[in-house]
């Protein structure tokens, strides 16, 4: 099942999800950050407009103010209360899955690695009960190259969900900044793969182009990706569009 993320929104979400069904996407993935975050106060609107669409719903948790490894318990709390409300609306939307990013790095982090991995794995533990308690699959994504984040690779992925019963999204585009080694994630953490991540860069940074316009070698990994939703995740309905072109190529 392939689904559009709505970082390809641009303008009202009822026009903009009607283009979407008219190219052919069965899901959309609603991405919960400013200025569209899904509350309990607003995700009434939004689920009415989706189903009336007919398509089905993923969601991405908020990410950019959220850290779930932050060493202040008080302000780990506030987050870890955003994410459980995300996690609520989307058992009352539906969805078939909630992608959440790891924690990141602070100075404190980096010097106190330990004292880290164990905030950052119990509040894993944590979303993780709260997915059972709601039946709500969870994804944890690997993070691009970029200096703070967390899980650039999937060796220290799966050091974070070691142990802990939650899924893992799989970011490709995400992957090839970092390692590029797509057969190592598949290798090592294929079995937990709930959702993937579907766009393009030319492996120096997180670009987010059409498929087809960067570095990842589409036609060898596809085939060997497992069968779950993916969800293509690039700037507008164009680039969405050529993205569809181009997988229809590889057919």
């Amino acid at each position: 099942m392939l689904g559009l993320s709505t970082t390809a929104l641009d303008g009202e979400f009822e026009v903009w999800i009607e283009k979407v069904k008219n190219l052919g996407f069965e899901f959309i993935e609603f991405v919960s950050e400013w200025p569209r975050y899904l509350t309990h106060e607003n995700y009434r609107h939004f689920a009415e407009v989706i189903e009336s669409s007919g398509l089905k719903l993923s969601i991405h948790a908020p990410f950019s103010d959220v850290n779930i490894g932050a060493f202040s318990e008080r302000i780990r709390r506030a987050f870890l209360e955003v994410l459980r409300e995300t996690l609520e609306v989307a058992a009352q939307m539906n969805a078939t899955v909630v992608t959440i990013h790891p924690g990141h790095c602070s100075p404190l982090s980096i010097k106190h690695r330990d004292r880290y991995l164990k905030i950052h794995r119990e509040s894993l533990h944590r979303i993780a009960n709260w997915g059972e308690e709601l039946g709500i699959r969870i994804g944890v994504e690997n993070m691009p190259r970029f200096p703070i984040l967390d899980a650039q690779s999937c060796d220290r992925l799966a050091e974070l969900v070691e142990g802990i019963e939650i899924g893992v999204t799989f970011d490709v585009g995400h992957l090839n900044t970092t390692t590029a080694n797509f057969d190592r994630f598949l290798e090592l953490l294929g079995d937990r793969v709930v959702h993937i991540h579907l766009h393009d860069n030319l492996g120096e940074r997180d670009e987010h182009l059409p498929l087809g316009d960067g570095a990842v070698p589409w036609e060898k990994l596809l085939p060997k990706l497992p069968k779950v939703t993916k969800a293509l995740e690039v700037a507008d309905i164009k680039s969405a569009g050529k993205s569809l072109k181009f997988l229809k190529s590889l057919h």
